[in-house]
């Protein structure tokens, strides 16, 4: 291959023949090897002559297009990327730089427009590629890009996505897109395959191509999501993928959690990542497990890379800046520009964020995506945020005279508008909204704000109905009143007993576990009137009810009306409350009255160990490693702690216990059969299996294991369990057997979200249950109850006895401990005493054990806090974070 002695040439275009026979490029119609894509890329090298030439590729998701970009590459020809298909964007840079060269793909066949055979500029030696910055759309100003930051960022992005050989990737996104680029040149780096189309993710042909070549993983920006969401892809079968990667913009954090959670059912990964074209395409990652718990977070810098805040004069919010080996040589805005090396080694990146106490980024805002309007700055990014939580698809621009907003599809905009101004403390003059089919856009899939500032010059659309309503509602101010912000946080507040929680917080990021759940669950639903399922991991702020919610139909015919008024009669007899819950406060009664023998109903225990592995899947397996690891301590702190209390009264007072009892350590070390040392079996194996399970989940390769097919894993635990039913293995839980299957099997049905793993359930269910608990009448009570658990998600229960039903499933674990103490004095009197007695004081010990603990965690909080106001912080350059609230103090991280 020829080039010219001086360039700097990128390795991963230099280095494909190293592959060998290794597939490189499928394009449906074949597929070209590493071997034969090399060969074309320095055949076309030759083509590309000896010189250090400006080269300009109109490039396109086409064979020769990539082999263009790829001999420049490897030739070190500085590459001049513009949009295929010519255009004014292309003409104008054309005209601007003057290339040497002018590359476009005809008839599957690269062609090449050679203006001159010697270069009209002066090259730098180290500039590689020319991109227009995002949203530039025909700008001048391009970006520098050297050989080394584009090196440097594919094998980034290598690393973080785990690239391999194995995996393909389609080609969603444009060639001359940065973010499109990126994952070519990231899979070319370690000899993955691309699989090159220009179909749109809404065309079935292209899920055709993606199940015929077996496509690991696609890119998409925020509207691809929409796509996605028309053509039903949560129902589509794609067993190839296993990750999906998004950039280019905000995500909404209800959508991140969605298909994160969708990736987690189904088996592959989303990998949230944040970066800007000056920094080679990418800054950031959000590491696909932490998707569910921080959708709002761009995550943390990518391997080589590094943040830091930095104060912005006139406001609360600090500056991203980035730097690392992938930031640009600078700006080009004339020929004269590509003589020019390195200008910056750091990227003011213009976004306004934080680091939250997780270690984790989030953009706040955007320096340049504010207005002044009478005095006062609106950040248009808020702007969006705001709209969207009303559900609302809107991109804002605006002047210092007004914000102007593109809302897709019909609504009520005058309304919507008053609502808008009034948050943003501005004239409701001073804000238009404009009704549009769909948000207009550039190439990348990024709004177009000049095009949507545009709209400025129409009249906005007003409606006589909603400008009516409107100065109804100011005249009547508070008429229609839904349960607000402020009580779903005093609630989660006082439930959790944690002050600092803010709307972006959810019921698992603050600790809660099935113990805080239940109190939780019944208060919500008595402010909320009814809460959606999985609430436990949604942010407080989509727990809010839309105003709109809480309207009702001016007029409603008599059949609407009589079934209106049946449901609102039944509904005040009786309500649904979890079917876990019921379970619990079920099984309680049971196990107390058949240990004092008021009645025999075995079975019930063996119902509360499947429920606490559902408990476990939904509470204790979110989060990253660490966190995920001190949450599940913490649980098992909560049921030791009170426990170890109660046994070790019972270890002083009475001869009934041994030390092994204190330790939890009976079925291990106690006396071999039932004893009475036995009575705390349940205790112990819960704590046993928490305790194990946390230690197997912190392994790296478990934890992928489970994280990867979430509902095949405890189906694995339950059949190594089961194994002892064919005398394979032995269990060390005399007496009892094994029980770790019925918590892995609670666990399964957790995340069981098809009918088909449900039915698969309820096969395993009736294959082993049965089998393995000689007392039939066992053996059907803890048939039925998995059995519901699986399959019904809620009960109907009396109203009258929700809060005795919440008091008793809360304090389970309480009754469970202080009954072996409590019934003995009361048992000789009445056995329904002896009942009574028993759950009234383990109602109140849970009471006051949660009190006290919550009291101690609090302290334990305000100690941390203190502790970290007091220590130099990182975000501020070494000084404590209330002195870098004082202005001039020393900068930011760095």
């Amino acid at each position: 291959m020829t080039t010219h002695p001086d360039v700097a040439r990128i390795s991963f275009a230099t280095n494909l023949a190293s592959f060998g026979d290794r597939t490189a490029i499928r394009a449906g119609h074949g597929s070209i090897s590493y071997r034969d894509l090399a060969a074309r890329v320095e055949d076309m090298a030759r083509q590309l002559g000896p010189g250090h030439r400006l080269i300009a590729l109109e490039a396109d998701n086409t064979l020769p297009s990539l082999t263009v970009y790829l001999a420049a590459l490897a030739s070190g020809n500085p590459l001049l990327i513009l949009p295929a298909g010519g255009g004014k964007a292309a003409e104008t840079l054309i005209a601007a730089y003057d290339p040497d060269i002018i590359a476009r793909s005809s008839n599957g066949e690269p062609v090449l427009d050679v203006r001159r055979h010697e270069t009209a500029h002066q090259l730098h030696p180290d500039l590689a590629l020319l991109v227009s910055t995002s949203g530039s759309t025909g700008s001048p100003k391009l970006v520098r890009l050297s050989a080394a930051s584009i090196q440097a960022n594919a094998a980034a992005i290598a690393q973080y996505l785990h690239l391999r050989p194995s995996d393909t990737a389609v080609t969603t996104l444009p060639l001359s897109y940065c973010y499109g680029m990126s994952v070519v040149n990231s899979h070319l780096l370690v000899g993955a395959s691309l699989a090159l189309t220009d179909l749109s993710v809404v065309d079935p042909c292209f899920w055709d191509l993606v199940r015929t070549e077996g496509v690991t993983s696609f890119a998409a920006v925020p509207y691809t999501f929409e796509l996605l969401d028309r053509v039903g892809f949560e129902h589509m079968d794609v067993p190839s993928l296993r990750y999906i990667t998004q950039a280019g913009g905000r995500l909404a954090p209800e959508r991140v959690r969605s298909y994160a959670e969708l990736g987690r059912e189904r088996g592959w990964d989303l990998f949230v990542m944040y970066g800007q074209t000056e920094a080679t395409a990418r800054m950031a990652y959000l590491p696909p497990d932490l998707a569910a718990e921080h959708p709002h977070a761009i995550g943390v810098a990518i391997p080589g890379g590094e943040f830091r805040l930095e104060p912005v004069p006139g406001l609360d919010d600090w500056e991203l800046v980035y730097t690392g080996p992938n930031v640009m040589l600078g700006y080009a805005e004339k020929p004269e520009d590509l003589a020019l090396g390195r200008e910056i080694t750091e990227l003011h990146t213009g976004d306004l964020a934080r680091l939250g106490p997780d270690e984790l980024y989030e953009i706040v805002g955007r320096r340049s995506r504010f207005v002044k309007i009478v005095g006062l700055r609106v950040d248009l990014g808020r702007v969006e945020r705001l709209l969207a939580d009303l559900g609302l698809i809107a991109a804002a621009a605006g002047s210092d005279d007004v914000v102007v907003v593109a809302v897709e599809g019909h609504h009520d905009l005058a309304l919507v508008a008053k609502s808008l101004a009034q948050d943003l403390g501005v004239p409701r003059a001073a804000v238009q909204l404009h009704s549009v089919p769909a948000i207009p856009r550039l190439g990348n899939g990024k709004p177009d704000y000049p095009a949507i500032l545009a709209l400025s010059a129409q009249p906005e659309p007003l409606c006589a109905e909603t400008e009516r309503l409107s100065s109804e509602t100011e005249r009547h101010p508070g008429s229609e009143s839904t349960p607000g912000t402020e009580t779903v946080l005093e609630i989660f507040a006082e439930v959790l007993e944690q002050p600092d929680i803010t709307e972006t917080d959810s019921f698992v990021s603050l600790g809660g576990d099935s113990l805080s759940y239940v109190a939780a669950s019944v208060r919500l639903e008595r402010a909320l009137g009814r809460i959606p399922q999985g609430w436990h991991l949604m942010p407080i702020c989509e727990l809010i009810p839309a105003p709109e919610a809480a309207a009702h139909p001016a007029h409603e015919d008599a059949r609407a009306t009589g079934r209106k008024f049946l449901r609102n009669w039944r509904g005040k007899l009786s309500a649904r409350m979890e079917t876990g819950i019921v379970l619990r406060a079920v099984a309680i009664i049971f196990i107390v009255a058949t240990h004092i023998k008021f009645l025999s109903w075995e079975g019930t225990a063996h119902v509360l160990m499947a429920v606490a592995g559902y408990n476990f899947a939904r509470f204790q397996l979110t989060g990253s490693r660490r966190e995920r690891l001190r949450r599940q301590m913490r649980a098992v702190t909560r049921i030791v702690v009170p426990s170890v209390l109660v046994i070790g009264v019972a270890f002083a007072v009475t001869d009934d216990y041994g030390w092994h009892n204190v330790f939890l350590l009976n079925s291990i070390v106690g006396p071999q059969g039932w004893t009475d040392m036995s009575r705390f079996w349940f205790v112990e194996v819960l704590v046993h299996i928490l305790i194990g399970l946390a230690l197997l989940l912190a392994i790296p390769a478990v934890d992928r294991a489970a994280r990867r097919r979430p509902w095949a894993f405890p189906l694995a635990l339950a059949g190594v369990d089961l194994l002892q039913r064919f005398d394979i293995i032995e269990l060390p839980y005399p007496g009892q057997g094994p029980v770790l299957w019925l918590f892995a099997f609670g666990w399964a049905a957790a995340v069981s979200r098809q009918w088909w793993q449900r039915a698969a359930m309820t096969a395993f269910a009736l294959l082993t249950i049965p089998g393995s608990f000689s007392n039939e009448y066992r053996s059907a009570t803890i048939l039925v109850g998995f059995l519901i658990l699986l399959w019904i998600p809620t009960l109907p229960v009396p109203r009258g006895l929700h809060r005795i039903t919440a008091l008793l499933a809360s304090s389970s674990l309480y009754i469970y401990v202080t009954h072996w103490l409590v019934y003995p004095l009361f048992e000789q009197t009445h056995k329904g005493l002896a009942v009574a007695a028993s759950l009234l004081v383990g109602v109140a010990y849970w009471a006051t054990a949660t009190r006290a603990m919550g009291s101690i965690e609090r302290w334990l909080r305000n100690r941390q806090k203190r502790s970290h106001f007091n220590s130099p912080d990182p975000r501020t350059g070494g000084v404590s974070v209330l002195d870098a609230r004082v202005p001039h103090r020393s900068r930011s991280r760095g």
